[in-house]
């Protein structure tokens, strides 16, 4: 397996919003996250595919998973959602309280199939400690995906690192 970069984007101001796009092939991808954080405490990092550069904003987001923390887990299913948080939990404003994470992207090129995204992160909060998010997303229309886009719930992204690459 090798990656090749498609896009990257390290924030050098704060944004309302990261667009990575160039998901153009029918390979797998993955979008790598470092050390995302928000300018305002206590915020969810959420997600939404983009069609010809634009975010979806649609309901037709579906989700299953895991909020794995310090004291337990909690299961996080959804269906017909109008966007996914990605981390499960808040981000902070606090030293590290940030989102890092690997999110494989299947399908996304084929205009016949649903996008489906594996999640994989690992974050920091002051009040929940160390926590992961492991599941799924399911964009549940059959449309060519370029990319994705990422905000908090309210706020400003105030730092992070995001790269999209194609999995060959």
């Amino acid at each position: 397996m090798a990656l090749t970069q498609v896009a990257t984007n390290t924030l050098t101001s704060a944004a309302s919003a990261v667009s990575i796009i160039g998901i153009d092939t029918d390979d797998v991808y993955q979008l790598h996250l470092n050390n995302v954080a928000p300018s305002v405490d206590g915020k969810y990092l959420r997600v939404r595919f983009t069609e010809s550069g634009t975010a979806n904003t649609t309901s037709n987001y579906d989700y299953a998973q895991v909020f794995l923390y310090t004291s337990g887990r909690l299961n996080l299913p959804g269906v017909n959602g109008d966007k996914v948080n990605i981390n499960n939990h808040t981000n902070g404003t606090g030293t590290s309280e940030t989102t890092n994470g690997i999110y494989t992207i299947f399908n996304a090129n084929d205009s016949s199939e649903y996008t489906q995204m594996l999640t994989e992160s690992v974050n920091l909060d002051s009040s929940a400690g160390v926590y992961g998010s492991p599941g799924g997303i399911v964009f549940t229309v059959a449309s060519a995906v370029d990319g994705v886009s990422l905000y908090y719930d309210s706020g400003n992204i105030a730092t992070g690192t995001f790269t999209l690459y194609r999995v060959t």
